[in-house]
């Protein structure tokens, strides 16, 4: 089967590697993938939201199932413009993505349905959010309503803080449009957990929980990131908290948005954070979460293309849905100064890897036949192993084979999961 995958990250590479695996794929086309991907797949240069060539180029190459993995083109209605012409694809349509592309929407749908989330307010109006500011409680959490790449979250630890990031996302549009509504929300204590999973819009098949390091230095210093590593599964993400989460979180999630007539089929991202009063969610995502995906998606044992295929078709409680009984780590190799300015354009070496390793490139070009760095996350270096432990140590010395100029990467990915065993 002729499929095409869009996006260009290294979450992409890993579902292209994995999707690789399946008997059922005959080629793969990456819209618009990177130097990395092209190992792996036939890569188009079309960005990730230009919709209509997207459109053309499955008609005109005979398209036969699509992969939408990023936010964006999920948000602008990708699924849509495909299935109207009649391509198949793994991922929600417009109205169901919403519940990443609004913040506002996802928190009015929890509170509508009683799902546990923090309390929150919503504005429209600078002045009005300045004036709650005020008096809310601090530490306090501000979110851009729309999509930000990752990050249009800011925590304010102080009063001034939190003045400063309103005016930030309201005022000065650090966010563009995303942060003309804004969300400010109660401040939850506790430790984090991701956790993907597969629906059809009636039944949820959650996957392996795993462990986000957003900040950029180690010790969960420095800024925000788009996520530096990380490890599966998540110790905190306990057999009791997963049944708790199915009934209250993951069921009625589904079945909200299905009552609301925005059935949701895809992957569906919870955030979640596990508070002394019980699983609360932080956030969803209408997709694979980066790095989430790269460390998940080593562990499943099963056909990852025929389980995207039930879920398109509503079948997915007819497919089984396997993962391995063992640790993954995955580890961010960046590059200097990220995630604000950096340098590109680095070669990239890559030497020969243990069988328990591999490599997804999330941020590289082929220039004359050479792998060049061209962005701040270049590199997610993951390894599986019966322990946490050694796959922590396995991934850390995988990344000794890769080199580039102005490499960087946390020290610590996966030392606070070890320090719960």
């Amino acid at each position: 089967m002729k499929i095409m995958v869009i996006g260009g990250g290294g979450r992409e590479h890993a579902i292209i590697k994995k999707l690789k695996e399946s008997e059922k794929v005959t080629k793969i086309y990456a819209l618009p993938g990177n130097g990395g991907i092209a190992a792996d797949a036939e890569c188009v240069n079309i960005g990730a939201t230009d919709i209509p060539k997207i459109v053309e180029f499955a008609k005109t190459n005979n398209i036969e199932f699509a992969v939408v993995a990023p936010d964006d083109p999920l948000v602008l209605g990708a699924v849509d413009a495909l299935e109207e012409i009649g391509i198949p694809c793994f991922g929600p349509r417009a109205n169901a993505a919403v519940i990443e592309g609004s913040k506002v929407f996802s928190k009015d749908l929890m509170k509508k349905f009683g799902i546990p989330t923090a309390k929150y307010e919503v504005f429209d109006d600078i002045n009005k959010a300045l004036e709650y500011i005020k008096t809310a409680p601090i530490p306090t959490v501000i979110k851009a309503d729309g999509l930000a790449l990752g990050k249009g979250v800011i925590i304010a630890e102080t009063r001034e803080d939190a003045e400063a990031a309103v005016k930030s996302m309201m005022q000065d549009k650090i966010f563009g449009e995303s942060g003309s509504r804004i969300v400010i929300e109660e401040f939850l204590t506790g430790p984090e957990v991701s956790v993907l999973s597969f629906t059809d819009g009636k039944t949820v098949v959650p996957m392996v929980s795993s462990m986000d390091h957003k900040r950029a230095l180690d010790g969960d210093k420095g800024l925000n990131t788009g996520g530096m590593g990380t490890v599966a599964p998540n110790p905190y993400y306990t057999e009791e908290v997963a049944k708790e989460c199915m009934e209250k979180i993951f069921l009625p999630t589904i079945n909200a948005m299905s009552e609301l007539g925005r059935p949701f089929k895809g992957c569906l991202y919870f955030g979640l954070m596990i508070t002394p009063n019980g699983a609360k969610v932080i956030e969803y995502n209408c997709r694979f979460g980066d790095p989430e995906t790269q460390v998940v998606l080593p562990l499943l044992e099963s056909d990852l293309f025929e389980i995207m295929q039930a879920v398109r078709e509503e079948r997915l409680s007819e497919v089984e849905v396997k993962f391995a009984d063992s640790n993954a780590c995955c580890v961010v190799l960046a590059s200097k100064g990220y995630p604000k300015s950096y340098e590109k354009g680095f070669e990239i070496t890559i030497g020969e890897l243990a069988d328990n390793a591999d490599f997804y490139i999330a941020g590289a070009k082929l220039e004359d036949g050479k792998l060049l760095t061209n962005g701040g996350r270049v590199l997610n270096v993951v390894a599986k192993a019966d322990t946490l432990e050694q796959a922590i140590k396995d991934a850390y010395k995988a990344t000794e084979s890769i080199t580039f100029e102005n490499a960087y990467c946390r020290k610590d990915i996966g030392q606070k999961a070890l320090a719960v065993n």
